[in-house]
């Protein structure tokens, strides 16, 4: 099976901390700190889940999940929003934009992998 992650985030921070909380169940993260970087990436590495901050430099989240999507062999890879984002309509948004599911920040470290795990496995 698929153990790759794309985290697109420019937190280090943050990065930091999903990554040590995937990395504790068995998944491979790969890491780009920007949207355009984390496009190319996505392309080259096949990853089975691709985590996406929408506060991003350059080219926000929202931008990116469309290109994702835009993308045929990208398409299918489920895009998971973690975002503070977390007003009225931004779920919505996100969704809109080409994402599979949202998480707010600050993520819960007890219930964040297991969230994750959800758009990977399918489980309910």
């Amino acid at each position: 099976m698929n153990k790759r992650i794309l985290l697109i985030e420019d937190n280090a921070q943050n990065r930091y901390l999903a990554n040590f909380l995937l990395e504790a169940r068995g998944w491979e993260m790969v890491h780009a700190e920007d949207g355009l970087t984390g496009v190319a990436l996505a392309g080259q590495m096949n990853p089975v889940l691709i985590l996406l901050d929408i506060q991003l430099p350059g080219m926000d989240g929202y931008a990116v999940a469309q290109a994702l999507r835009s993308d045929p062999k990208l398409q299918a890879i489920p895009i998971v929003a973690v975002t503070s984002y977390a007003m009225a309509g931004d779920r919505e948004r996100c969704l809109a934009a080409g994402c599979n599911g949202y998480i707010e920040k600050p993520i819960d470290p007890q219930t964040f992998a297991d969230e994750v795990e959800r758009y990977i496995l399918g489980v309910d």
